[in-house]
């Protein structure tokens, strides 16, 4: 059958956890792209190294699709344009949000009509450093999404549309002062706040030391601060306050991506 066809190595974070049959999102995005290029009965073998750390809000599983998809259409020749792949990533993980950034870089808006994505990609000031805060415990998106009210008060909505204007404005302008009320939210934090202990002193003791607003990153655990100098000191101040709580964790300083999945040539 085709299963002795398939060889799936996994180094990295998750090496022992990822699955390396069907289930594996690096190998169904690659099917995605060979069965519609129609080259569905080719052997595959997938080599992958995974530094991104799973269930931590970090976008580890859009990751895996967008690389699959990518690895994937160059074997086919680049048959798929951006456009399409960006469809195809889509419709495995449900919603463009991440997907959309691990293909195309820097800062993407996306709306979904229906099955149509409509996509924006915008400038962000080069200074711009993101330090993501891991904790050491995991956070599964189910139970992150179960922790949302089915309806929310009208006045929070508008508080958050309004703000989510101001955050695209000020990255968009490069106008970071404006970042930290942007970042403000009523619609998820407050929430999901129970799930992630010693959120709010993590964020407190992030903008103390320098950082220009403070956020969740992705459905959580990872807390994530935005930056232009002292991107170490933040860093240093936030695995401190997880500390307060008795929570390990260690924190990453991250430039903005502006080329999203590019191909290299590896020996």
């Amino acid at each position: 059958g085709p299963d002795d066809m398939v060889q799936i190595t996994v180094t990295g974070d998750g090496a022992d956890s990822l699955p390396l049959n069907d289930r594996n999102l690096v190998l169904r995005s690659v099917r995605t792209v060979l069965d519609k290029a129609g080259a569905e009965h080719v052997g595959i073998r997938l080599a992958l190294h995974n530094n991104i750390p799973l269930s931590r809000g970090l976008g580890s599983s859009s990751a895996a699709i967008v690389g699959g998809l990518t690895a994937a259409n160059a074997v086919v020749g680049k048959r798929f344009s951006q456009d399409e792949l960006l469809d195809m990533a889509t419709k495995i993980e449900g919603h463009p949000d991440n997907v959309a950034p691990a293909l195309l870089g820097g800062f993407t808006v996306c709306v979904m009509q229906g099955e149509r994505v409509t996509c924006l990609r915008l400038p962000v000031p080069k200074e711009l450093k993101l330090v993501v805060c891991i904790p050491d415990f995991r956070l599964s998106t189910n139970k992150a999404r179960q922790a949302i009210p089915a309806s929310v008060p009208h006045p929070d909505a508008v508080y958050n549309v309004s703000r989510t204007a101001l955050l695209v404005g000020a990255l968009a302008s490069g106008q970071l002062k404006y970042l930290a009320d942007a970042l403000d939210d009523k619609l998820h934090q407050p929430y999901r706040a129970a799930l992630i202990p010693g959120m709010t002193d993590v964020f407190a003791a992030g903008k103390k030391a320098g950082a220009l607003g403070v956020a969740m990153s992705g459905a959580g655990p990872s807390l994530m601060a935005y930056t232009v100098e002292n991107a170490d000191a933040v860093g240093e101040a936030m695995v401190q306050a997880f500390l307060t709580q008795e929570i390990k964790s260690r924190y990453l300083c991250l430039d903005v991506d502006y080329d999203g999945a590019r191909i290299v040539d590896f020996a």
